[in-house]
């Protein structure tokens, strides 16, 4: 773990649970792309950049989950590098207390507020600041969160984010978190499609062709829908249609499971609604769901 890997003439990347890339601008100066879960993914980050004789210019998030804006604050301190976003997101990344709150739904427990959920603040500059360089790419890859973003580097390597799960992680966890269905699955359609010497998603293998695992991660999120229209054959409140899927997929509910998996499982069903698939009915001053 955190093992340094070359994958272009300027392209690496740092082998952690989401992993770091590293853009290197010349012999001595470097980009991050994203910074890892906490202060000390920053600190081995900040190891082997030292280790190597690079000097950090800046960090490059690809979103604001705290996996990936987690060493942010650290390098920024210890560096005075610019973390470059832009959207929503930069305001996620400045004040990350907004990530459990959002996920919760409401003023968020201790239980949330955890390093997995709830990152340090950084000092954000929008890309479009002079500062950023602009021989890279910045790819949209909404759905997964508000306004995602891959890179192209100028060698060709694609670093892809969080907008696709490697097999293992689906058939372990079963439900991927998802902001927006649509464009989560608009996104998987686009990269299909997207050429590159090198693909590196944080969460799975490194590969030269995305397709088949874009495919793989499509087929679950059809398979969810297909589950929900079928739970939601009678009608049925949130709480139970979680309930049922957590036990139909042998997941295990915690604090932190209900806020990430529940908050997909209600964009799903809003995705389901606005196509019509299913309706929110009232009755005994409860929202049930039931398929048309």
């Amino acid at each position: 773990m955190y093992e340094l890997h070359q994958v272009g003439e300027k392209s690496y990347y740092i082998n952690c649970p989401a992993k770091i890339g590293i853009y290197c601008v010349n012999d001595k100066d470097i980009y991050l792309i994203d910074s890892g879960n906490d202060k000390d993914a920053g600190k081995k980050a900040r190891k082997i950049i030292v280790e190597k004789g690079w000097r950090l210019l800046g960090i490059l998030n690809t979103h604001s989950h705290a996996d990936h804006i987690g060493g942010n604050q650290y390098l920024q301190q210890q560096t005075k590098c610019k973390v470059f976003s832009s959207g929503i997101e930069s305001c996620f990344t400045e004040y990350p207390i907004l990530e459990p709150s959002f996920l919760y739904g409401g003023y968020p427990c201790k239980d949330l507020k955890h390093k997995f959920l709830l990152a340090k603040p950084s000092e954000v500059t929008d890309v479009s600041h002079s500062d950023f360089p602009k021989e890279i790419e910045i790819i949209p890859l909404n759905g997964h969160s508000f306004s995602m973003t891959g890179f192209r580097t100028p060698d060709d390597v694609v670093f892809l984010a969080d907008c696709l799960s490697s097999k293992e992680t689906i058939d372990k966890y079963q439900i991927s978190f998802i902001y927006d269905v649509a464009e989560y699955l608009n996104t998987l359609e686009r990269i299909k499609s997207l050429k590159a010497k090198l693909f590196v998603p944080a969460h799975a293998p490194v590969t030269e062709d995305i397709t088949e695992l874009a495919d793989y991660n499509i087929n679950k999120v059809h398979e969810v829908i297909g589950k929900l229209l079928s739970i939601c054959q009678k009608p049925i409140c949130f709480e139970h249609i979680l309930q049922r899927l957590f036990s139909d997929y042998g997941l295990t509910m915690t604090f932190e499971q209900y806020a990430l998996v529940g908050s997909t499982v209600r964009s799903y069903l809003s995705f389901l609604k606005d196509n019509e698939k299913l309706e929110a009915v009232f009755e005994n001053n409860m929202l049930l769901w039931r398929s048309r």
